[in-house]
């Protein structure tokens, strides 16, 4: 499964006024893992950026001056994504300038380019109801460290949100691996898993089951035969 995370840094709030985008970046995620193929480019939006959006990202028209158009990394960026699944924290925000950049090009929506576009803030909101959500708040939550963020940068919140995702979807791990048909064999909802004889099961020595044993004998004795690991199972009721 190819995933990428992906953030940008703008001029302005909004694409309709005519803020553009001035940084994408990206990173790529494979079967839970970082690869490191990632995609960085900064952009010349032929406009100055707006005070409070300045103040965020730090990168001034000067510095932008000599970068590429959004027109020239546009082919490159597209192939990149392709077919993926796009990583966002507040998608709606990102989806609105890439949209506006797509069509200054006679392009469809972005989402007309990738699988699907998952995004983090709504998981978060879900996970944690009533709680800060931002990136930074969620690197807290997660003990992810962003000591070394004092400016926004979009390779840098993408790389930060990637930890933060593999984080807050730890638990999505099982025994039951969708493989799709070539890898694994149907199940009766027609997914495809992979077959359970490929894990490798160890048994306990005989020595670690004695120690087992007795573990389970302080266990018993300091809680006066509470043991619930020792505790009989009714039978189930059949009638």
């Amino acid at each position: 499964m190819r995933q990428i995370v992906l953030d940008t840094e703008t001029t302005g709030l909004n694409p309709r006024a005519g803020n553009r985008i001035i940084e994408v970046g990206c990173v790529e995620v494979v079967n839970r893992r970082l690869t490191g193929n990632n995609f960085h480019r900064y952009i010349n939006p032929e406009r100055d950026s707006e005070e409070g959006a300045l103040q965020v990202h730090g990168l001034t028209t000067e510095f932008l001056s000599d970068k590429p158009k959004f027109a020239e990394i546009a082919e490159e960026f597209r192939e990149y994504v392709k077919d993926a699944e796009i990583i966002i924290h507040n998608a709606p925000f990102d989806l609105a300038f890439l949209d506006a950049e797509f069509e200054r090009l006679g392009w469809p929506a972005f989402i007309k380019h990738v699988s699907e576009v998952t995004d983090t803030l709504v998981r978060a909101k879900e996970m944690h109801p009533g709680k800060r959500n931002s990136l930074d708040a969620l690197c807290d939550r997660y003990e992810i460290s962003n000591s070394h963020r004092t400016l926004h940068g979009a390779l840098l919140d993408a790389e930060l949100l990637a930890e933060v995702y593999l984080a807050m979807t730890r638990g999505q791990e099982s025994f039951s691996i969708d493989l799709g048909e070539a890898d694994g064999h149907a199940d009766g909802s027609g997914a495809a898993v992979a077959a359970l004889e490929s894990i490798i099961v160890l048994q306990a020595s005989a020595e670690e089951l004695a120690e087992h044993e007795a573990t389970l004998d302080r266990v018993d004795k300091e809680s006066k035969g509470a043991c619930v690991w020792r505790a009989e199972v009714a039978p189930a009721n059949t009638n």
